[in-house]
């Protein structure tokens, strides 16, 4: 009897001509294997949890712009609790920081004086903002400039590696955090509500400002002591007022 020749083809041999190439080891019909999300870089540094690989691919695509300059960088902290690093930059504001009576104009520049501190729960960022204020005075409305300068701290969160949503009191104070966008943290709207907070309500050009005539609205710093409109009466008190200089006999 002859040998018994199996029917099943090897992996490399030829079909129709052309040399068939056996997948590479570790692999399942050609498609690589989806590697197990606990092993390794996939385990989050800071809470030492599991992270979902396609989340996080989400997470890091960060909707501000670098190269605004609000935005900071964070990743030369490289998340290790107790790395500090300072910055130093000038700034233009985009949009004017303003009061009624008080502002920092649009396109006026500020220096941003910072220090950004690594914690467990995220980046703490202490700075000061200095600039140039253009103000009206509240009493003569003369035009005026001075120098400001305001403190803030905040505190930037990690992004959550849990989808996991909270509620009632927790959500509210949830929405009043910041967060850092990826590696990335926008300093606007901080250094607006500092800026804001700084300006005064009430400008005045000088301590003694004496204002405006109630009468015409002339400057009375401008017209002197001597400026006055005469005794004014209110007109429902004329009847009374005749009576006193000519009593008579009613």
């Amino acid at each position: 009897m002859g040998a018994v020749r199996s029917t099943r083809s090897s992996p490399c041999r030829s079909v129709g001509g052309t040399p068939r190439v056996p997948p590479p080891e570790g692999t399942r019909n050609g498609t690589p294997p989806v590697p197990f999300p606990g092993i390794g870089h996939n385990t989050c540094a800071v809470s030492g949890k599991l992270r979902n690989p396609f989340r996080e691919s989400a997470m890091t695509q960060s909707r501000l712009d670098p190269r605004d300059p609000f935005v900071v960088d964070t990743r030369p902290l490289g998340r290790q609790p107790g790395s500090m690093r300072t910055v130093n930059r000038i700034v233009n504001v985009s949009e004017a920081f303003a009061t009624p009576m008080a502002s920092i104009p649009e396109g006026a520049e500020i220096e941003l004086d910072l220090r950004l501190e690594a914690v467990m729960e995220g980046v703490l960022v202490t700075g000061t903002v200095r600039g140039r204020m253009a103000a009206e005075c509240s009493r003569c409305l003369d035009p005026l400039s001075d120098d400001l300068e305001a403190n803030y701290q905040e505190l930037f969160r990690y992004e959550s590696d849990e989808g996991e949503g909270v509620d009632g009191e927790d959500a509210d104070e949830e929405e009043e955090d910041y967060y850092l966008e990826g590696d990335l943290l926008d300093l606007e709207p901080v250094v607006r509500d500092a800026v804001v907070l700084a300006l005064p309500l009430s400008p005045l050009c000088g301590p003694d400002c004496p204002g405006l005539c109630s009468e015409c609205g002339v400057k009375l710093a401008e017209a002197g002591p001597d400026h006055g409109h005469g005794e004014r009466i209110d007109p429902r008190w004329e009847a009374l007022r005749n009576l006193a200089e000519d009593p008579g006999e009613r």
